[in-house]
């Protein structure tokens, strides 16, 4: 159990930051100004993917011990890729809206889907 606890804390974490990306991102396109590289864009991905590899190695080896109907590792993978990409391109209101926005919209399926499978 103390397994699920730790991927179920990680999960909670990286529903935060996909909220921060997407918060910031939505910022940044009403303001029209870029983020600075070494102030904001840079320590936030950084912290965004170590615990989105940190969350996809637990979810990964949760759904290896118990596999589930509605999901898959492979969305697991996709979701890390796609929280690494969302968490640099939140800072620059040139990023396509329509992209970004299906990221973060996969994302949130996925790591809620996670969420909900603990909680039960």
């Amino acid at each position: 159990m103390k397994e699920n606890n730790t991927l179920y804390n990680l999960t909670l974490e990286l529903l935060k930051i996909v909220r921060s990306a997407e918060e910031e991102y939505d910022n940044r396109r009403e303001t029209d100004l870029k983020g600075d590289f070494w102030k904001e864009v840079k320590p936030f991905a950084d912290n965004a993917h170590s615990l989105s590899k940190d969350w996809g190695e637990a979810a990964a080896a949760f759904l290896h011990k118990q596999p589930q109907k509605n999901l898959h590792p492979n969305q697991i993978k996709a979701t890390v890729e796609n929280v690494e990409l969302l968490t640099v391109q939140c800072f620059f209101p040139a990023t396509s809206y329509n992209r970004f926005k299906s990221y973060i919209q996969s994302s949130f399926y996925v790591i809620e889907q996670v969420r909900v499978i603990l909680e039960e």
